[in-house]
């Protein structure tokens, strides 16, 4: 019983934005299943549910990953908009953004985690991103063109 209730908590949240632990019990209910608020509390605490924030400015129930890729969104979102150039050294590629953008910015392609991307190490308004093999400078420049391109 508990790993169906469960599931249809993970099929609510990722149908519907479910703002509070009330709504969620009211909805579960409404499928046939006799739980409490407490119920709903264990549920949400054994299945390490997160609230974040969704499109509208509002909080709503969701899942690690699906947190994970929210803030990484957010991040790839932040990378457009401080991005000023892209060129590559070697298998060392230097972006420049705008003052003070570099660390958001580091930390969106971080969050990319893209194989050939060795790490990365960001200032004020410059960012190294030390690629493992030199025959991929090419193709991380142009992975982040086409997310610049958006």
């Amino acid at each position: 019983m508990k790993s169906t209730r469960q599931a249809a908590i993970l099929n609510l949240i990722n149908k519907q934005d479910i703002k509070t632990q009330k709504e969620l019990a009211e909805k579960l209910r409404l499928q046939g299943f006799d739980v409490t608020q407490a119920t709903v509390s264990r549920d949400i605490k054994e299945m390490r549910l997160l609230k974040v924030l969704n499109g509208l400015g509002d909080y709503k129930y969701a899942t690690a990953d699906q947190a994970e890729h929210s803030v990484s969104d957010r991040f790839v979102r932040m990378f457009i908009d401080s991005v000023i150039s892209i060129v590559a050294a070697g298998n060392i590629i230097v972006i420049k953004t705008l003052p003070g953008s570099a660390n958001v910015a580091g930390e969106a392609i971080d969050s990319m985690r893209w194989p050939e991307i060795a790490g990365t190490l960001s200032g004020d308004n410059t960012i190294f991103v030390a690629v493992h093999d030199v025959e991929d400078t090419d193709t991380v420049i142009q992975k982040f063109n086409e997310i610049l391109k958006l």
